[in-house]
Order: structure tokens, then sequence, then C-alpha cells
């Protein structure tokens, strides 16, 4: 709704016929003035006039401080040369400053009480003038101000997280990493923003926009307790910067069947570990499923039909004690009886009905169903990638249950596309955050301190098909996820229209980094932020003069297109029950002990070259030196 307020001259009304001229001062008129009149009314104004009082302001407060300046240097001047100092009178040192000082020479005042002042004024200004641009643009027009964001700044974090946090009760100064998790600052005044340990968190940035540098990594890095990181990438990326400080200060898992960092495995995992109920063989084959396809396709006969058999085989494999390989084998055969039977051994005869069905029915359909079965559970048949999810008496098996309770890292590897192993992937990363909830019940509701799962390329490698439901409460059990994705559209293509929307919802908290190109979103977030009014000043001219009038409109906060133009290492701050707020990344790279940070990222690196190199070799059949076999050195 706009509001018009006119500042239009005015005359007064002409005397109403058969009125005595006397009568109007006796008593308002009972029409209203015209609105069109002409003499001046004593609210309006001219353009030169406000212009001249603008302009004499502020002469004066420029002759005001260039005489302050004057003054106070003069008489610094006048005090080394052993003269009196002169009292403050800034218009006389600025206009005669000989009159304050009479015994100075000509040279001193000039350089003292004319040069000096003015060159200290210019730098004052232009000081100023740059504080103010860089607050306007900190402080957008409309968007939060610290008043607003009261509940994600120090103080109010640091009680809620005592609230939160048994172990922080007590605690008179607990340290800003234990609080809550950094988001970023706020300008001005570089007040840092922190997400408390109960949000749950959704970023979305295009690649190489600083959500790596400037979220994952000093998230990791400050992480009080356990933390969880899918990747795609390991060298120069988060794996590499983290490697060291977290060795720091735990155990480092690395789960890497496809070698993305080249790491040596020294430790497996049960993937079948949580497949001993039907509950929990359906999610494992539902990872398989959803690293597959996408969500379009996920629920069509042959799908729905392949996750069943799936089922009823991590089943029977996990109730009689068999690595998932074993599945392999039977899949390879649908005439083998043998999972029909361990399933109604362990009390499962529905499942080995279901299960008899399938491999009894038409033979085109069977073969069809185990056909896409095969092709979904196809990274297990790579021996190097089973080998991290199958028995080895020789390696420490990694045990979720006492991960969540540790200040343990997991970092889970795996590329994306076609035969990935991204359904492991999803499936670790599932059972870290499931074990995670247990112990939270076991330990009064919430998991002390919390665990931190950063999905990093989530739509990739990381298709966890329930995770939009999983948020609306991992936050109230201590376990924090931040799911990171490259656009609004890739999160869709996993969890389709409904699923996005509902994580999108479920976010108390969503960052918008920079690299936003669907026009649709950008709008859609130009909408949410909102609109706000804008005074405009406009002029008229008429035979009577120039009047002025002012009216306001609404225009949008942040238009699409500069929201798609946001700087890299600035976000857009959407939380829960707050106004939009832009806020300024803090990258890992520019914190005080980024200089040994860089050293243990580029050592990391460097390690994983090599790794790589020596694989190469290898494979060609070289020694370390580089020359084939037989060669002379």
């Amino acid at each position: 709704m706009t509001s018009r307020r006119a500042r239009t001259a005015a005359i007064p009304p002409a005397t109403p016929a058969g009125c005595a001229p006397g009568a109007l001062a006796r008593g308002p008129p009972k029409d209203p003035p015209l609105p069109n009149s002409s003499a001046p009314s004593p609210r309006s104004s001219t353009p030169g006039t406000d212009l001249a009082l603008g302009a004499l302001i502020g002469g004066a407060c420029v002759l005001a401080g260039y005489g302050t300046l004057a003054w106070a240097v003069g008489n610094l001047a006048a005090l080394a040369a052993d003269q009196p100092s002169a009292p403050w009178t800034p218009v006389t040192a600025a206009l005669h400053p000989q009159q304050l000082w009479p015994h100075l020479p000509g040279w001193e005042i000039l350089a003292f009480a004319r040069i000096t002042p003015g060159l200290l004024l210019l730098a004052l200004l232009a000081l100023g003038l740059g504080v103010w641009m860089r607050l306007r643009k900190g402080r957008a027009k409309g968007l939060a101000q610290a008043r607003d964001l009261s509940t994600l700044l120090p103080r109010e974090t640091t009680a809620k997280a005592r609230d939160l946090r048994p172990s922080l009760a007590l605690v008179k100064n607990p340290p800003a990493d234990e609080t809550g998790l950094l988001l970023g600052t706020l300008r001005p005044g570089r007040r840092e923003v922190r997400a408390s340990w109960e949000d749950v968190l959704l970023a979305i940035m295009a690649p190489r926009s600083g959500k790596t540098s400037g979220l994952a990594i000093p998230s990791i890095l400050r992480a009080p307790g356990a933390v969880l990181l899918t990747s795609n990438k390991a060298a120069k990326d988060a794996y590499a910067a983290c490697l060291g400080p977290r060795r720091a200060v735990g155990t480092v898992w690395t789960l890497d069947p496809q070698q993305i960092a080249h790491a040596e495995r020294v430790m497996w995992w049960d993937v079948l570990a949580d497949a001993h109920t039907l509950a929990g063989a359906r999610r494992l084959a539902g990872h398989f499923v959803a690293a597959s396809v996408d969500e379009s396709n996920a629920n069509d006969f042959w799908s729905t039909a392949a996750a069943n058999t799936l089922t009823s085989l991590f089943l029977a494999a996990a109730r009689s004690g068999r690595p998932i390989t074993e599945v392999l084998a039977w899949l390879a055969s649908p005439s083998d009886r043998t999972p029909v039977d361990l399933l109604r051994d362990a009390g499962f005869d529905a499942v080995a009905a279901q299960l008899q069905g399938t491999v009894a029915g038409a033979v085109e359909t069977r073969d069809g169903i185990y056909e896409t079965a095969r092709q979904y559970a196809a990274c297990l048949l790579d021996p190097d990638i089973a080998a991290w999810v199958t028995p080895q008496p020789l390696l420490p098996e990694f045990q979720p249950a006492e991960f969540v309770t540790s200040r343990d890292t997991l970092f889970l590897l795996s590329k994306d596309g076609g035969g990935s192993a991204s359904a492991l992937i999803a499936a670790a990363a599932d059972a870290v955050m499931r074990a995670a909830v247990i112990q939270a019940e076991l330990s009064g509701g919430r998991l002390d301190p919390p665990l931190l799962a950063i999905l990093d390329e989530a739509a990739n490698v990381c298709k966890i098909s329930d995770l939009p439901d999983l948020y609306s409460h991992l936050g109230s059990r201590g376990v924090i996820p931040i799911t990171i994705l490259q656009s609004y559209r890739q999160g869709v293509r996993v969890w389709g229209e409904a699923g996005m929307d509902a994580l999108w919802s479920a976010a108390t908290c969503k960052l918008i980094g920079s690299g936003i190109d669907d026009a649709d979103f950008a709008d859609k977030l130009s909408r949410l932020v909102g609109e706000h009014d804008v005074e405009t000043l406009s002029y008229s001219t008429s035979d009577s003069g120039t009047s002025s009038s002012t009216s306001m409109r609404q225009e949008r906060i942040l238009p699409a297109d500069e929201i798609r133009a946001l700087p890299k290492g600035q976000a857009l701050l959407l939380a829960t029950g707050i106004r939009a707020a832009l806020v300024d990344l803090k990258p890992w790279y520019k914190e005080p002990d980024a200089g040994p940070l860089a050293k243990q990222s580029a050592e990391a690196t460097a390690a994983i070259t090599e790794r790589a190199l020596a694989k190469t070799r290898a494979a060609a059949g070289q020694p370390e030196d580089g020359l084939p076999q037989g060669w002379p050195a």
C-alpha cells in the first residue's frame, strides 16, 4: 500500500457568496481548501531552497572541522616553539590563524594551520566516505541487521548452547566454536553469525563459489565432536585441508573404495550390519536404487521389483552372517533357493514367499527384475571396492556406534556417475546418522557434543532418498547435517519437486551463495527476501512556480539479478523466523592460523599425488625410478 504526501502551495479560499468578509475569521470554512491554489504555503519548498540549506549546513560542518583541526595543530606548533596556546576558536583558526599565534613565523602558520589541517580533513573525509560506502554495501536496504539476528549472535547462541549441551552448563565462558556452527560474519562490525546445535542446514552454491573453503572446511576444523564428510574430491579439497588437523584431535577413518585419495585400506565397514531387520535391509536396498536412478524413475515396476529383491537378498545374507558379495552370486543364479531357505530359517516366511514368487514367475519378468538388481549392485563386482565393506580379519572394523561419541573423523569418498560406489557412501553416512540418533536417545535425547554431517556433493555421491524426512528430527537429536548442492534443480533431480520442497522447508538455516543462474529460483528467492518502501521525490512546474512532492512505492529488496550477481565469499542467509541477511563467509585460508593449515594441506595433496603416480607406475610395470622393468638404471 502506497502513501502520498504532497507539499503544494495553497491560497486562502475565496469568501463564499452571501457571507460577510469577517465571517471566515470566526471559524474554519465548511468546504476544504482548493487543491490547485497558487499562494505559497508554510510547508511548501523548492529544490533551490533545499539545496541551498543543505550546502549551508555542509559548509558550516566542514568549516568547523577544518577550524578545529587548525586550532589543534596550531597549538601543537605553538607549544613546540614555547609559545602560549590559543583558546578554542575554530572560525578564527580557520580564517585568521595569525591572530591566534602572532609569534609564529608565516611559514609555520602556512604549514601547520593551513596545509596540515586541510590534508587531515581530506583524509578524514575519505576515510568516512570509505566506511560509509562499506557499511552501505554491507547493510543492504531492507535486509536484516544485528538486532534482527540476535538469536544467531554470540550472546544468545551461548545461552542456547548451555541449554542444549549439558557439558557447557557450568562453563562460564565456553569457546565460541563450542556454542554453535559458524555461518559467517555480518556487517558492520564483522560480528560472527552462528547456527545453534539444533539447526539443520542447506547450502546451495555454484562450483568454485566458496562452498568448500568458506563453509565445509571451516565447519570441520571448528567442530567440537565427531565429523562426517562426503565428497568426490580429495587433493586441494576438504580432505587434504582437514586431514592433518583432524588427526590431531582423534582417529581419521577414510572409506575410499574408488581411490579418490588413493588411501591405503586400513579399515573395513560391515555394510550389512544394519540389514538384520527388514527395515534395515530395505533402507540398504534403497541406497543402491537411489544411486542408480533419478527420483522420476525410482518408483517404476522394474525399480520397485529390483529393490524388493535386493531387500530379500540383503536380509538373507545379514541373518546368515554371510558377506554382501554372496548376494552377487545369488543374483547371478535366480534359481538358487539358498536365500529363500535362509529367510525361512530366520523366521521371515512372508519375505521368503515373496522372493520365491519372483523366482517362480515368468522367466522374462524374473530375468528382467534380476538384471535390474544386478545393475544396481554392479559396484560390488569390483573386488577392490567390495573389500572395503566385507570382513577383513587383519584390519580394524569401523563401528558407527563408537564413532558418534568420539572426536573422530570419517571421510567418505566416491566418484559420481555410472558404476560408482556412491551407494556405499550413502549407506555409510546413513548408518552413522542413525547410530547417532540411537545414541542420543540413550543419552537423554540429544548427542553431546553434536555430530556434524557435511554432505558435500550430496546429489552426486550421497543420495539418501529420505533425507528430507530425516531433516525434521536430526537437529533435535544433536545431529547437525549440512547438505551442500550446486543448484536447486540438482536437488529436484534427486528428491523430486515435493522432496526438494520438503528439504528446503525443513532446513532451519539456508545459505545461498554466488552463481545462482536458475531464473525461477532466483525470482523465488527475491520474493522470499521481500519488498521495502522507497521514497520518490518528484517536481512539478506551473505558472505559480515549482513545487515538489514525495510518494512511496515498493520494490524488491534484492532483485533476481542482484542475487545472481552475489560475489564469491558472500551468501544470503535465510533462517527460520528471521528476515533475510547477507553474510560474509570466513574461508579457512583467511584465518590467523592459515599458514600451518596451508602447509599441511599441501603436504596431503603431495602425498595423494605421489600415491597416484606410484599406482600408475606399478600398473605400467615400472619400478619406483620410473624406468620400465628390465631397463638399465
